[in-house]
């Protein structure tokens, strides 16, 4: 197999496992996947501008970036153009809209080093004091350990890469799922796949490889409900039960859970205090947005008069997935410029280098996706939760 045809396959790959999380509700999960196969398709672009597919591969890209555009605001199902599309149509869950447990579960664990989380210091500085440090040497931990940990904050702004990141560095199992997927999803069968999850769990700790539990938007299933039918509430019940028999402190099982919100006022207080790290994950700062431009760009091919200090200033307000974006949609539209121009079918061609005023342009024409409204009600949450 060549070159092209490897990055290729890496490539559909990502994006079914893109769709299948996005089909599922798993909204962190499917923006990371997302944003991976927009990457391959960018490299082969690239390093093979002859290459008769590159047109196709821009348009996907674009339509990959407008899906996650669509998940960091308002959700809306996956447009009828993915929808048609052969490679997405394999993705469907089963039909009826019950899925099965393997559909809901996703067990393979992103390779994210902690390197890539940019920033977030306080946060990370509290996981490894809450994971990592008593996986490495339990005999100092006379007291126990946390086993819950929730991270609260804005879209975007990497809770899911930073449980990514905790269980690749201590290689462990890791076992992502969507709240609002097991809530609508698993129908009757909730409680039994609960149990299952959560001895899954237990079981990988019981062989000597600790167990990360992710359950991204957690509200969906920990949130206050004034209409809960009895399986709703029968599902809410079992997550309780196996927490406490995770988080009792006469067992040294490292399994841990950690929950991830966007919003954290809607949770119901006997999860909140099951949870006893509670961890905002803020916006980054200037110099945080600054070293994200310098990470997303470093495979760019920049001109001499871009200024990242300048950028990051600009930026002010937007998350770490929205400086993604604006990284990604600059390079988009100078690659579209170039296959627009018709230099694509040289091979000897390049596309022009980015320069400051195409990142200018599109910071103009977007907004950040967190409003100062939210960010208030981070604040006065975090003040009156915080547990660090």
């Amino acid at each position: 197999m060549d070159a092209p045809q490897e990055l290729e396959n890496s490539a559909t790959n990502y994006a079914l496992e893109a769709v299948r999380l996005d089909k599922q509700g798993s909204r962190g999960m499917a923006i990371t996947m997302y944003q991976k196969t927009i990457e391959i398709l960018l490299k082969l672009v690239q390093l093979y501008p002859e290459y008769n597919l590159n047109e196709v591969y821009i348009q996907r890209a674009i339509a990959y970036q407008e899906r996650i555009k669509a998940l960091q605001g308002a959700i809306t199902p996956i447009e009828s153009q993915m929808e048609t599309d052969k490679t997405v149509e394999s993705a469907t869950p089963t039909q009826g809209g019950k899925a099965s447990y393997d559909e809901l579960i996703v067990k393979e664990k992103p390779n994210v080093k902690w390197g890539e989380v940019v920033g977030l210091d306080h946060a990370k500085r509290a996981i490894k004091e809450a994971i990592v440090y008593p996986v490495q040497r339990p005999d100092l931990f006379p007291l126990g350990w946390p086993r819950g940990i929730l991270l609260f904050g804005p879209p975007g702004c990497g809770k899911t890469l930073l449980a990514a990141a905790v269980a690749t560095e201590m290689d462990a199992a890791f076992i992502s799922i969507d709240a609002a997927s097991i809530m609508s999803k698993w129908l009757g069968e909730g409680e039994k796949n609960v149990a299952r999850l959560f001895g899954s769990a237990r079981k990988s700790a019981v062989e000597g490889r600790p167990a990360i539990v992710f359950i991204d938007e957690l509200d969906s299933l920990m949130g206050k409900h004034s209409n809960e039918v009895g399986g709703e509430v029968r599902v809410r019940n079992q997550f309780l039960k196996e927490m406490d028999g995770v988080i009792d402190k006469g067992k040294n099982l490292h399994v841990y859970i950690i929950g991830a919100t966007n919003k954290p006022w809607d949770l119901d207080w006997p999860f909140i205090r099951r949870y006893q790290k509670r961890i905002l994950v803020p916006l980054p700062s200037h110099h945080s947005r600054l070293m994200m431009f310098k990470l997303y760009t470093r495979s760019l091919q920049l001109a001499k008069n871009i200024d990242l200090h300048e950028l990051a200033r600009l930026s002010e307000g937007f998350s770490g997935s929205d400086i993604k974006d604006v990284c990604q949609s600059a390079h988009l539209k100078v690659i579209g410029e170039f296959f627009e121009s018709g230099q694509a079918s040289d091979k000897l061609a390049k596309p022009r280098l980015l320069r400051m005023d195409d990142f200018r342009r599109i910071l103009e024409e977007r907004k950040p996706s967190v409003s100062l409204n939210m960010i208030a009600l981070y604040k006065r949450w975090f003040d009156a939760f915080k547990a660090l």
